[in-house]
């Protein structure tokens, strides 16, 4: 069965094949001496660069391709084709969370300084906002910035920030009244320097991937690094937590198209009781059954995709689509693993390493909780 298209054309479509033949090509033969290193080269930024798949949305004046949200969209899909969760999500925070924000907000020399070499491959970025305290609850964000002569102190700890360890680069919020709250908050674009120290952390999933507690002790950060207005941050953590969402969807719908395409050829090629796996109707059924939520969790996500890019406000169907996939993929690839049978929980099988990575999605970008919190106020309840 074809996935649907809209919204994309004919252009978006050979930019899919593209990408996914760079990915399957040059990529995806390392997914798994990454995950043993738990580590990809910075090296790839630059490939990746080269290919002009940083700057698929960004204006042409920076080094982008002058393309807008739904080539970043194709990426998104496509990434999964790496097979290593952590190379995507290190690559997709630097395009997706850390960067628009200079795009959106940023100074001109700001866009000159950080998300022209961004752009480039030259300059690894991450975001700051999650704190050992304060997850979802940003408002409640304790890393202060003290103004001194020339700019700030920055005094304070970030968690779970993927690309944590090697970015040059952290778009930070900090507080920056004594109160703090939604008028206490500013973003400041962090150095690495004196006074940043990166600590690794272990995790289930994203093996590749750096996810890093950050610590900041009276760092020096120049006015000019002052991210949009001051006590005002609250608005640009906001601004892109729609889009944010929907690279996740679309990440996920990618993974979940992927991970039943292999199932479904493993069905069909391993025999048992004397016909294939898909010969037998309880394999049958359930491949049936995740074709179905693979083709229901596109079809969201491409509908609030569609919405957004027209210019709504989407928050409903952003949250809809983000909260429905998350789980779906999860939920698939657990299926997938028992189809799989005792190999699926061999490390030398693709599909154990999918599931571990897919269990972050219903916590990142926003837990379950969070977005049915969203939705039931949405819907007036």
């Amino acid at each position: 069965m074809s996935p649907p298209t809209p919204p994309f054309t004919d252009e978006h479509e050979e930019l899919r094949k593209s990408i996914r033949g760079f990915l399957e090509r040059e990529l995806a033969p390392h997914a798994q001496e990454w995950e043993e290193q738990r580590w990809f080269p910075n090296e790839l930024f630059p490939r990746l660069a080269a290919q002009g798949l940083l700057g698929l949305k960004y204006p042409l004046q920076y080094g982008g391709q002058g393309g807008d949200y739904l080539h970043e969209a194709v990426l998104c899909e496509e990434m999964a084709r790496i097979g290593s969760g952590g190379t995507a999500a290190g690559i997709g925070a630097h395009v997706n969370i850390a960067t628009p924000p200079i795009w959106k907000f940023g100074s001109e020399e700001q866009k000159q300084r950080f998300l022209a070499p961004a752009i480039r491959g030259e300059k690894i970025g991450a975001l700051g906002i999650t704190e050992p305290g304060a997850g979802s609850d940003v408002a409640s964000l304790r890393t202060r910035a003290e103004p001194t002569e020339g700019g700030f102190l920055v005094s304070g700890e970030k968690t779970y920030i993927t690309n944590g360890v090697r970015a040059d680069f952290i778009v930070t919020a900090v507080k920056s009244t004594p109160a703090g709250g939604h008028d206490g908050i500013s973003f400041l674009i962090i150095e690495r320097g004196e006074g940043v120290a990166s600590a690794k952390l272990e995790k289930l999933g994203w093996h590749a991937s750096d996810t890093a507690t950050i610590a900041f002790e009276e760092v020096f950060v120049p006015e000019q690094n002052l991210l949009g207005p001051l006590h005002q941050g609250f608005k640009l953590i906001m601004a892109n937590f729609q889009w944010e969402r929907l690279a996740m969807a679309l990440g996920a719908v990618g993974a979940m198209q992927l991970a039943w395409e292999r199932t479904a050829a493993f069905a069909r090629e391993r025999h048992a009781f004397g016909r294939p796996l898909s010969g037998h109707q309880a394999i049958r059924h359930k491949l049936v059954d995740l074709a179905s939520s693979a083709y229901a969790c596109r079809c969201v996500t491409y509908d609030a995709l569609r919405r957004f890019v027209a210019g709504e406000e989407p928050i409903g169907e952003v949250t809809m689509a983000k909260l429905l996939t998350q789980r779906a993929a999860f939920e698939l690839m657990d299926a997938c693993l028992q189809i799989h049978g005792g190999a699926g929980y061999m490390r030398e099988y693709w599909v154990e390493r999918a599931a571990r990575d897919a269990r972050l999605g219903p916590i990142g970008g926003g837990s379950d909780e969070i977005m049915r919190e969203i939705l039931s106020r949405s819907l007036g309840l």
